[in-house]
């Protein structure tokens, strides 16, 4: 399992929900599996992403059309209020186990 990790400022947390609901990309026919969305409690305008992939390509794949497709428009990210951190990370351990 690959796991896409995204962290960005948003200006409007409720703003970028509905964006991100909008799922230009077809986040599903894109191959995400599972998808959490994070907010630091001490900042409420900041959202930390992980979307699930079954490969690492899927997963690069996906990453380089929101940088081409979302990212670089602001029309398409009126939201965005910093630019995405990123990085791509596999699962090596499961459950509770080490």
């Amino acid at each position: 399992m690959y796991t896409l990790q995204i962290e960005h400022g948003v200006k409007d947390f409720e703003m970028w929900k509905g964006a991100y609901g909008a799922d230009p990309l077809g986040r599903i026919r894109s191959g995400v599996l599972a998808e959490r969305i994070f907010r630091p409690v001490d900042d409420r305008h900041y959202v930390v992403l992980d979307l699930d992939f079954a490969s690492r390509a899927q997963a690069q794949e996906f990453l380089d059309r929101l940088r081409s497709d979302v990212w670089s428009t602001p029309v398409v990210s009126p939201a965005l209020a910093s630019g995405p951190k990123t990085r791509i990370v596999e699962q090596v351990v499961g459950g509770t186990g080490a």
